[in-house]
């Protein structure tokens, strides 16, 4: 194959939209995804910050919320329904303190989980949300595997009644998106909706923003990045723990 036909062939390979099959039952896709939509701006970097103080052990509000959002069924097999957010239970060995906290994508700044994916389906936008192109995921799950906080759930069964918004689909990974629908029709997540009305631990903003509510709390109190040992600038704060 000439240089030109072969130049051509990879062009044509790139633009299509059916899939190569790679394995039994197994179509790579190769479309690819996009790192940014329309509107969305680098200037922006949206995080999280949640108090610990104010996370009570029996309140679920966020977990609910966000199952309830993004359609997540729960069939009672904890091992492999996926969920986007568990509540964390911490003890403090020295002092007996316990501690309750909701853990999720934390929406790292240097993703492992786009570093070791093959296809490009985990990705970030320019604002800082980590995403996942369901359309291009191969369901390998290295992302799972890279992930030092277990924020990623594979789906094991076949999804019925899909919202518009967030398309899922059999044999692909997926995590907490930020509700990215949400936030790009300017409200907040839908868990920190949920604990405003319950608990109020959750703020949502700009971290990029010094007047942004979020961006001040952070300047103000001392907060915490889980394993912050890892370089990794997350998305995700806590206070007090």
């Amino acid at each position: 194959m000439s240089e030109i036909n072969r130049r051509k062939f990879l062009e044509g390979l790139a633009s299509t939209t059916a899939g190569i099959a790679i394995a039994p039952g197994v179509l790579l896709y190769t479309t690819q995804a996009k790192a940014a939509v329309e509107g969305v701006s680098s200037a922006v970097r949206w995080g999280l910050l949640v108090d610990a103080n104010k996370c009570s052990k029996d309140c679920n509000a966020c977990v609910t919320a966000c199952s309830k959002e993004n359609g997540l069924v729960d069939n009672g097999r904890p091992t492999t329904d996926p969920q986007w957010i568990r509540k964390v239970d911490l003890k403090d060995k020295k002092t007996g303190k316990e501690t309750s906290l909701p853990m999720m994508c934390q929406h790292c700044a240097e993703p492992p989980c786009v570093d070791v994916c093959p296809t490009g389906a985990s990705f970030k936008r320019v604002d800082g949300i980590v995403l996942v192109d369901r359309h291009i995921c191969i369901g390998c799950r290295y992302c799972m595997m890279a992930c030092p906080y277990k924020a990623r759930s594979f789906v094991h069964e076949a999804v019925t009644d899909q919202k518009p918004d967030i398309p899922r689909g059999k044999g692909t990974v997926e995590s907490c998106s930020f509700c990215v629908h949400r936030v790009d029709q300017g409200k907040s997540p839908a868990c920190v909706e949920a604990c405003a009305a319950k608990e109020g631990a959750m703020t949502f903003g700009d971290m990029n923003d010094p007047k942004s509510e979020i961006s001040q709390q952070l300047a103000k109190y001392p907060t915490t990045q889980i394993r912050a040992d890892l370089g990794l600038d997350l998305g995700v704060r806590y206070r007090g723990i």
